[in-house]
């Protein structure tokens, strides 16, 4: 079963890159002294509902629950993550094959795909609910990969530091 260990171990390395900064609790360097709420990630968000933007942005106010979804996805994302590592580690644990490993995260890559989408629908911005749509389009791609593990390595380690730049209000 080295083939799998290996998998597994790379399933692992993996996720620990991505979801880095997602559970280092690395503070921004200057957060606004009246942001209270912080999304998992350590990126400060505004506690206002309706934040102005700059006259030259896309949007001039912020939706309400822009924070509740981004959190809500933030948490997704990483509870999908550590539902990955298990996976995998029961997958060495009980000498699964690397096909049963893979069936093992595609369902796993294939549920948050759809938690992540019921959060897009519940997103007021448009512009949120765009980012959000497209990570769970990421999402599916990698539940259809002939490699997850792969996908992973390269694809789903770049979503958390993404929506952690781009989900906020």
């Amino acid at each position: 079963m080295t083939a799998l260990r290996a998998t597994a171990l790379l399933t692992l390395a993996a996720l620990a890159a991505g979801c880095q900064s997602a559970e280092d609790g690395a503070e921004p360097a200057a957060a606004p002294a009246t942001s209270d709420s912080t999304v998992s990630t350590g990126t400060a968000v505004p506690a206002t509902s309706a934040a102005s933007t700059p006259s030259g942005s896309p949007s001039a106010v912020t939706a309400a629950n822009t924070d509740e979804v981004c959190r809500a996805v933030d948490k997704l994302i990483l509870t999908g993550s550590k539902k990955i590592v298990a996976d995998s580690a029961d997958a060495t644990r009980d000498e699964a094959t690397n096909e049963e490993l893979d069936a093992r995260l595609k369902r796993t890559l294939s549920g948050l795909a759809d938690g992540v989408r019921k959060q897009a629908a519940r997103a007021e911005d448009p512009q949120i609910e765009a980012l959000i749509r497209a990570t769970a389009k990421q999402l599916d791609a990698g539940a259809r990969s002939a490699s997850p593990v792969k996908w992973m390595s390269t694809t789903f380690v770049n979503i958390p530091p993404k929506l952690a730049r781009e989900c906020r209000a």
